[in-house]
C-alpha cells in the first residue's frame, strides 16, 4: 500500500492531476504519514528509519540529519538536480556499452530522466550546505533514481543500482542555464542601442567627477552603456569553452581508477548529445576535479557585467532625479507609488532593483572566488558553494535585467526642455575659447560668470578677452561634440 500510495504522489506531482486512486486510498497515505511510517535502510554505518513514502535512502537521511542549516531556502538548486538526471541517464547509456543489463539501464534512464524533468524534485530534500564535494547530493541522486528504476521494474526497492557518477559534472551541466540569461542581455543591449539611436541629435551638457564638463548628445551617452552591455554578452561567452569541459571519467583523483578506456570521451560525447551543448571531455582531470577556475572566470565575467549595469542603472536614475530639484534630463516610466507618506512621489523602483541585484552577485563573486581557490590537493571541496553562487548569479542578473529593460530603459524619453536650460547655464562651455584666448583666460571668464551669478559671454565682454561675434561663433554646443576638421 505505502508503495502504490508513493507511485500515486509522484504521479499526481508530475501530472497535476489526481492518479486513479479512491479518496479512501488517499486519506489513508495522508493518516499513515502523520502517524510517521517509516521502512528501514541501512549502509555502512547501520540501520537508519526513512520516510515510507520518499524515494531517497540511508545517506540522504543521514543528511538530512547531520546537516539542518538554512532550511528549505538553501536547499539544492533545482537545475543541480536536474543536472544529474540528464548526466545520470547518459552515464547509464553508455555503461550498457560496457556490459550493463539492457532491461536495468533502460530503467535507470527512464528514472534518470523523470529526474531531469523536475518530476521527482520532492524527493531532493538535502541542502547547499554539506559535504564540499557534494556527495550526498549525488547519493541522494542514486538512491532515487535506484528506488525509482526499482520500482519500473517491479521491485519495491533496490539497493545496489546505483550509478556511478561525480559532482562536477553536475556543477557544468548547469551551462544550460545561460540560455535564459544571455538572452536577457542581449535585449537589454538592443533597447539601449534603440535608445541611444533616438537620443542622437539631442546634445546635452556632460558631467565629469559629478561636475559640469563639455557637451556630449544624449545618444552617445547611451552608445556608452550599450557597448558595456555588448562587451558583458562577449565576456560571458567568451567563458564558455572552459565551463563545457567534463571531469567525468577521472573518479577520484583523476587517474581515472575503475572506469574503462575511452569512457570519459562517451560520456561526454553522450552528454553533448542529450543537451545539445558541445561539452567534451576535460583535457587535464586533474585540474577538472582539484580546481574549478573555469567557474571562478565565469563568475568574474557575472561580477564585471554586475559593474557595468549599476554604472548604468546609477547613470539613469541620477539623470533621471527629480522630477523637479533633480538634474531631471530623464523621464522615467511611472510603475508604481513610492511612498506611503507623501502623496504623489514616484521611485526609480526598476534602477534600485538592478543595483541590489548587482550588490548581491558581487558578493557571490567573492564567495566562489574563496571556494575555487580551496580546491585542497586533489579535490575542491567547496563544489555545492561554487555551484548554488554561479546559479543564483545568473538567475538574479537575467531576471533583473529583463525587468529592467521591460519597465524602465523601454520607456524612458528625453526631457528636452530640462536639459537645453542646464546645457546653456553650464560655465565648461568656456572650454571651446581655449583655442582663441588660451586656458588661464578662458578660466578667468568661467570664474567670473560664476561668481557674479551672470553668463560666460557677458563675463567674456567685461574682461575685453572677445567680442559679441566672436563668443557667438565660438561658443556653439553642437560644434563641441567630436574632434574637429
Amino acid at each position: 500500500m505505502a508503495m502504490m500510495v508513493a507511485a500515486a504522489r509522484r504521479l499526481a506531482g508530475r501530472s497535476g492531476a489526481a492518479p486513479a486512486l479512491s479518496s479512501v486510498v488517499l486519506r489513508s497515505a495522508t493518516l499513515q504519514t502523520m502517524a510517521g511510517a517509516f521502512r528501514e535502510e541501512r549502509d555502512t554505518f547501520g540501520p537508519i528509519m526513512v520516510p515510507a513514502d520518499r524515494l531517497w535512502g540511508a545517506q540522504t537521511q543521514r543528511s538530512l540529519q547531520n546537516f539542518d542549516i538554512g532550511g528549505e531556502r538553501e536547499q539544492m538548486p533545482e537545475p543541480i538536480i536536474r543536472a544529474f538526471g540528464v548526466l545520470k541517464k547518459c552515464a547509464a547509456k553508455v555503461n550498457m556499452e560496457y556490459g550493463l543489463d539492457p532491461t536495468v539501464g533502460k530503467a535507470i534512464m527512464q528514472a534518470a530522466q523523470e529526474v531531469a524533468e523536475g518530476k521527482l524534485n520532492d524527493h531532493f530534500p538535502l541542502v547547499i550546505w554539506q559535504t564540499g564535494s557534494g556527495t550526498q547530493s549525488n547519493m541522494n541522486a542514486n538512491e532515487v533514481i535506484a528506488n525509482r528504476a526499482a520500482e519500473i521494474l517491479g521491485h519495491n526497492e533496490v539497493k545496489s543500482l546505483y550509478i556511478q557518477m561525480i559532482m562536477s559534472i553536475g556543477l557544468n551541466l548547469q551551462m544550460i542555464h545561460f540560455q535564459p540569461f544571455i538572452p536577457s542581455l542581449k535585449q537589454l543591449h538592443s533597447s539601449l542601442h534603440t535608445k541611444s539611436l533616438e537620443f542622437k541629435d539631442i546634445v546635452k551638457i556632460g558631467r565629469t567627477h559629478t561636475q559640469d564638463a563639455t557637451p556630449l548628445t544624449l545618444g552617445q551617452e547611451f552608445s556608452g552603456y550599450t557597448t558595456q552591455v555588448k562587451y558583458g554578452i562577449e565576456r560571458i561567452i567568451g567563458t564558455l569553452p572552459r565551463m563545457y569541459q567534463l571531469a567525468q571519467g577521472g573518479t577520484a583523483v583523476g587517474t581515472g581508477l575503475n572506469t574503462k578506456k575511452g569512457f570519459d570521451v562517451k560520456i561526454a560525447s553522450t552528454v553533448a548529445e542529450e543537451t545539445n551543448l558541445p561539452f567534451v571531455t576535460a583535457e587535464n582531470k586533474f585540474e577538472a576535479l582539484a580546481a574549478h577556475d573555469a567557474f571562478v572566470e565565469t563568475s568574474g565575467a557575472l561580477n564585471t557585467i554586475s559593474a557595468s549595469l549599476m554604472k548604468i542603472a546609477n547613470d539613469i536614475r541620477l539623470l533621471g532625479s527629480g522630477p523637479r530639484c533633480g538634474l531631471g534630463e530623464l523621464i522615467l516610466p511611472e510603475n508604481e507609488p513610492g511612498s506611503s507618506i507623501m502623496p504623489g512621489k514616484v521611485n526609480p523602483t526598476q534602477c534600485e532593483a538592478l543595483t541590489m541585484v548587482c550588490a548581491q552577485v558581487m558578493g557571490n563573486h567573492v564567495a566562489i572566488t574563496v571556494g575555487g581557490s580551496n580546491g585542497h590537493f586533489e579535490l575542491n571541496v567547496y563544489k555545492p558553494l561554487i555551484a548554488s553562487g554561479l546559479l543564483r548569479s545568473l538567475r538574479l542578473l537575467g531576471d533583473a535585467s529583463a525587468s529592467f529593460e521591460k519597465n524602465c530603459v523601454r520607456g524612458i524619453k528625453a526631457n528636452h526642455q530640462r536639459i537645453s536650460k542646464l546645457l546653456h547655464e553650464s560655465l565648461m562651455l568656456v572650454t571651446s575659447l581655449n583655442p582663441k584666448i588660451g586656458y588661464d583666460k578662458a578660466a578667468a571668464v568661467a570664474k567670473k560668470a560664476h561668481k557674479e551669478g551672470t553668463t560666460l559671454k557677458d563675463a567674456a565682454l567685461n574682461l575685453n578677452v572677445l567680442t559679441a561675434e566672436e563668443f557667438d561663433e565660438l561658443v556653439v554646443p553642437e560644434k563641441m561634440l567630436g574632434p574637429s576638421d
